[in-house]
């Protein structure tokens, strides 16, 4: 996941890495700002109750829910038992919990607890899985996500900085020219255009594979 994340940002920050400090956090402003305005537009156009997203996993988990059994084994109105499929699931709805952890993890109801909740509320479920998500899924909550702008930095001529830091005085570190940074292989992410090496052409027919030393090599 974490791999994925970095991929993506180098990807579409190849060209700033050129760029200086300032230069590279305002294209990172601008880059970004224009990213939460698209989703921001998105979803406030979307007539759902939950994100689009949030809506393909519940509409997914209900399908596969429709084909589970669930039994209510101790009597409680919140503890269910599915068994079938060789396998076996313990759903509690009070806890927003299965066994499966998807439940736990995602904040939404599982296979599992889709059919738990087709047991208690009958096939008119559909109104009861809101109340059985979590909140962060809500238009709103994502709305407020986007909400926030982000500040490009300001000129130089306007940057306020303490007394005592202007008059700090910083020395440079000692400094080896023999010793320069060690090459590190770079890992080209999914969307970084990639640079094939140029191939030398001959000077005389213009061809590649060799050079106009071996022209009459290669002719005869």
């Amino acid at each position: 996941m974490t791999t994925n994340i970095v991929e993506f940002l180098n990807s579409i920050l190849h060209d700033e890495r050129e760029y200086l400090v300032a230069a590279i956090f305002n294209s990172i402003a601008h880059r970004f700002g224009e990213i939460f305005r698209k989703r921001y537009a998105e979803v406030d156009n979307s007539k759902t109750i939950f994100v689009p997203v949030a809506k393909t996993i519940l509409r997914e988990n209900m399908t596969e829910g429709d084909k589970l059994y669930m039994n209510n084994i101790n009597g409680s109105i919140d503890e269910f038992t599915m068994l079938g499929y060789e396998r076996s699931a313990k759903v509690n709805l009070s806890r927003r919990s299965c066994s499966c952890r998807k439940y736990d993890l995602v904040k939404l109801p599982c296979a599992n607890a889709m059919a738990t909740l087709r047991l208690k509320h009958g096939d008119e479920y559909g109104t009861s899985i809101y109340n059985n998500c979590s909140q962060i899924y809500l238009k709103e909550s994502y709305l407020l996500v986007y909400l926030e702008p982000i500040y490009a930095v300001p000129l130089e001529s306007e940057w306020s900085v303490a007394r005592e830091y202007l008059k700090m005085q910083i020395l440079l570190p000692n400094f080896n020219p023999k010793l320069r940074r060690r090459k590190v292989k770079h890992v080209k992410g999914v969307l970084e255009p990639s640079r094939y090496k140029k191939r030398n052409k001959c000077s005389k027919c213009k061809r590649s594979g060799h050079k106009r030393i071996t022209y009459n090599l290669n002719v005869g």
